[in-house]
């Protein structure tokens, strides 16, 4: 019986992560509780590490679970999300990218742009508004920098 329990709890945090911007244990709980499931702080943790739901960025610096979707193509969107509301601007210099971002954001963009994994870029140097991007050469830092502006829709 136990088992069943799990199973009606697991489909109903999908339904309700799909349906509320749900950012904490707590509010999560609460609402299963609402549903009418007696849960505690630690079956909402652990049912959140089985169902292998991620936390997104939303409007306001807010968070919100999503479901597991089954590939990883969530977390470019999270990275995409991160590149956008940091990115400022950014200029060529030969084969480097200087790239100028919302201050105290550069750390966060610079691993966005890692974890993006474009196969041009060599590497990333953060500090609080500035990131130097290197790639192989011009024509890469040129298309690279393309590729970004499209992203951030800039």
């Amino acid at each position: 019986m136990g088992n069943q329990n799990k199973l009606k709890r697991h489909d109903k945090i999908i339904e309700l992560v799909s349906r509320y911007e749900l950012e904490t244990q707590e509010e999560l709980a609460d609402k299963l509780r609402e549903a009418g499931y007696q849960v505690t702080q630690a079956t909402v943790s652990r049912d959140i590490r089985e169902l292998k739901l991620s936390k997104v960025a939303v409007e306001k610096g807010r968070q919100k679970y999503i479901p597991y979707s089954g590939e990883e193509s969530h977390l470019g969107d999270k990275y995409v999300r991160v590149l956008k509301e940091g990115y400022l601007s950014m200029a060529p210099a030969q084969n480097l990218l200087v790239m100028k971002t919302v201050s105290g954001m550069a750390m966060a963009v610079a691993a966005a742009v890692d974890a993006l994994q474009i196969e041009e870029i060599v590497g990333c140097i953060a500090g609080d508004n500035t990131i130097m991007i290197a790639t192989q050469s011009e024509a890469a830092a040129r298309a690279v920098m393309n590729r970004i502006e499209r992203m951030t829709e800039h």
